[in-house]
């Protein structure tokens, strides 16, 4: 194979991998935004939590059921993290890193 061929066989390889990349942005971005909004409710409920005088007073259970918005958006959390978000929000990072590694580090 000569160098004008593997020239064109690179680009096209680089034109697939950025279609690919740029498929996986949409969805990227939407769990993002979903990571973003269950982050900032998880925090918002964790200050009200704490600054509840209530909550030294009663156990933690207790405590946890007097705040109901921070209980579910915890669990929430927890359960997008044990469900892979933050594989999903870093995808086309991995991907592209993965991809680099492979072609041009062999």
């Amino acid at each position: 194979m000569n160098s004008l061929e593997q020239a064109e066989d690179l680009k096209a390889f680089e034109r697939r991998l950025t279609e690919y990349v740029s498929c996986l942005q949409p969805a990227t971005g939407r769990w993002r935004m979903i990571l973003i909004v269950v982050s900032v409710c998880t925090a918002t409920g964790a200050w009200n939590w704490l600054i509840d005088p209530d909550t030294q007073k009663v156990s933690f259970f207790s405590s946890l059921w007097n705040h109901p918005f921070f209980t579910i958006s915890c669990i929430t959390l927890i359960a997008l993290f044990f469900a892979g978000i933050h594989k999903r929000v870093v995808a086309p990072s991995i991907f592209a890193t993965k991809i680099f590694c492979v072609v041009f580090l062999i």
